[in-house]
């Protein structure tokens, strides 16, 4: 039977999406909250009490208002190492939710024999886990309730939750991209290896800002949140081994909106890892074993190339599809053999059959030259003309074309851009 107390498109995913939420969850859950903030573990018996202390040191009376949910998750092939630690974190979650008086900490169980995730699933599946249980334990009476994602190696700060409740109280976009920087690392050349990834990331959401994308914001899976409507609505949270947050933002942009939070920082983890096959730790771990040349930036001038494809689509809506890609070779050669693969010929015909006016054209046509087709583009053009290079030559057109001043490290340059992008010092 349908919980009536829940909305009817909160009742609709959950059916559609049962198989996430029929895991038993541990711990009280004694009434209905006005968010949850939910947090995969895998292997992080020596972590998540940190995490767990800044959580803590959050104003109690929004502490109270928030469930924590901690799904302690591994595959059937985890290692042995894997399986006793999270059977150790397993064990010490009623100490911890003592220790730091969380009250209303919860957990999944989700790494026991039997109750593992199945084979080539991974962070993804455990964030679909711990939102979908979440969905039908908020309380929808007084407003629309918050998901917040968080890692179990991230810490955050006092201002955490003040500063997430605040945001959603005042912008009607349905997600948000959290401000974040990463801690600092125990030695100098993992140092500079997490601020050199850490700096290619800001320089590419620097880049489609300049080029005047509407998905120019961070998407980091520790550091987002967005409203329970608008998750639902996205389709909830994707199952992917990684990336799952470029993918779950992506589409929270394209049908609740996704605005950049400002107001706290959260600290993920510096260190490697080879867990998932991209990503922070996979970045670290690869320049720490071969060399930061494994790492090397995109040109400036792609996303100059993106910018007057955004730009020539925006002045030129009325135009049909030959039009548009006539422009689009003049342009640049590579950006037209893009679009005709991708299919824009019949996907621009279509998109102006089904919009009603300038606004909804523009928007659809966003939907389909997406972040995901855009960084493909990026890549393609890369492969094809415009080979990536070195962060000495890579970010300092972009940040003069920003109006920024340009310091001459890696260090300089990143700090620069904590502090344009929401995080600084």
């Amino acid at each position: 039977m349908p919980d009536t107390r829940l909305p009817a498109q909160i009742t609709a995913y959950l059916k559609r999406h049962a198989g996430a939420s029929t895991r038993a969850i541990t711990g009280s859950v004694p009434r209905r909250y006005a968010g949850a903030i939910v947090i995969p573990s895998l292997a992080e018996a020596a972590n998540l009490p940190h995490t767990l202390e800044s959580l803590s040191r959050n104003p109690a009376d929004l502490l109270d208002q928030f469930l924590i949910l901690i799904v302690v998750n591994q595959r059937a092939d985890a290692t042995a190492a894997e399986y006793t630690d999270n059977q150790a974190t397993l064990k010490l979650l009623s100490l911890w939710q003592k220790q730091y008086r969380l009250e209303h900490l919860a957990w999944v169980d989700a790494a026991s024999t039997g109750s593992e995730l199945p084979l080539r699933q991974g962070v993804g599946l455990a964030r679909k886990i711990g939102l979908d249980l979440a969905l039908p334990l908020l309380d929808y009476t007084t407003g629309d309730p918050l998901l917040i994602c968080l890692d179990a190696d991230t810490i955050v700060q006092p201002d955490y939750l003040p500063a997430i409740t605040r945001h959603f109280s005042g912008t009607s976009a349905g997600g948000a991209s959290i401000p974040y920087r990463h801690r600092p690392a125990t030695d100098p050349a993992a140092q500079s290896a997490i601020d050199r990834y850490e700096l290619f990331l800001r320089v590419y959401v620097l880049g489609l800002e300049l080029a005047g994308s509407p998905y120019a914001f961070h998407t980091v899976g520790s550091a987002m949140a967005c409203r329970a409507s608008a998750y639902v609505a996205s389709g909830g949270m994707n199952r992917r081994l990684a990336g799952e947050d470029f993918y779950f933002l992506q589409q929270i942009h394209k049908t609740s909106g996704v605005a950049s939070l400002t107001g706290t920082v959260v600290f993920p983890s510096p260190r490697s890892s080879h867990r998932v096959p991209f990503g922070t730790g996979r970045a670290v771990g690869d320049m720490l074993n071969e060399g930061e040349g494994r790492l090397l930036f995109y040109q400036p001038e792609l996303f100059a190339i993106v910018g007057e494809w955004l730009a020539c689509v925006a002045d030129n809506l009325e135009a049909d599809a030959a039009g548009l890609l006539e422009s689009a070779a003049r342009i640049a050669p590579v950006l037209h053999g893009f679009l005709e693969q991708a299919g824009f010929r019949g996907a621009w015909a279509n998109l102006k059959k089904n919009s009603r006016g300038a606004a909804q054209l523009r928007g659809a046509f966003h939907g389909w030259f997406d972040a995901f087709r855009t960084m493909r583009l990026i890549h393609e053009m890369s492969d094809r003309g415009y080979p990536r290079i070195a962060p000495e030559l890579a970010v300092a057109p972009l940040l003069e074309r920003a109006g920024l001043a340009t310091p001459d490290t890696v260090s300089g340059q990143l700090e620069l851009l904590r502090g344009m992008q929401g995080a600084g010092g």
